[in-house]
């Protein structure tokens, strides 16, 4: 509400919520934390007590209906680690739920999907900042990743059993700093070229938007290079 200037104060902010029924706060830590001037606003009476008890107590029933306070024992979730999360069934289901999610403009002349048998002899050149950095291939409110599970298209290409090469350009999305010369270089010598480029959390993400949906800095002149 504040971001939108709908309200003008963190008070001010608590008390519009509880007024409209809300019982949960996202917040950013204790300094960013609206709901802590409910005290506040309780005191001055902007609120009741009466209203502060309804929103508590289907907020607590949620809860205690999830097994929050449960002990560990209780909880059929705990004994889980990484062994069972990231099992072959689990990533194999993942990988089967992303490759289903993919929107495909254009398919001329039957280009994809790339087939290991089509690729014998084939050299393939990943260019562009997302070519090879798993640090920008997630969004907002990914998970914290498990380096050993992240495919990179760089990583992914290579199971191909093609030879592949990298030229990310730039490092980062941003793209302020391209090497022309090492993209063209690695292009130059590909029967395939893979270019991969976006922006990331870096350049767009809740609370930070773009003014336009041009491709950011010399990523579009990356683009053209490979093109030529």
């Amino acid at each position: 509400m504040l971001e939108h200037h709908y309200t003008h104060t963190f008070l001010e902010t608590a008390v519009a919520s509880m007024n409209a029924g809300c019982n949960l706060e996202l917040s950013l830590g204790l300094k960013h934390n609206v709901f802590m001037s409910i005290p506040r606003a309780l005191a001055m009476g902007n609120i009741t007590l009466q209203m502060l008890r309804d929103r508590v107590r289907p907020l607590f029933y949620t809860r205690m209906r999830l097994g929050e306070f449960d002990p560990p024992a209780m909880n059929p979730y705990s004994t889980l680690g990484l062994s069972v999360v990231q099992s072959p069934e689990h990533r194999n289901l993942s990988l089967e739920a992303a490759v289903k999610s993919f929107v495909l403009l254009k398919n001329i002349r039957g280009t994809l999907p790339l087939r290991a048998q089509d690729l014998q002899g084939k050299h393939l050149a990943v260019v562009g900042p997302f070519a090879d950095n798993p640090r920008v291939l997630f969004g907002d409110y990914a998970p914290v990743p498990e380096p050993q599970y992240v495919y990179t298209p760089r990583r992914g290409l290579e199971t191909l059993q093609a030879k592949v090469s990298v030229a990310a350009g730039c490092q980062e999305p941003q793209c302020q700093q391209y090497s022309q010369e090492e993209v063209t270089r690695a292009v130059a010598a590909a029967d395939i070229v893979v270019v991969c480029l976006g922006t990331g959390i870096n350049l767009e993400t809740e609370g930070k938007d773009r003014s336009d949906l041009s491709l950011p800095g010399h990523q579009l002149e990356l683009l053209q290079d490979t093109v030529k």
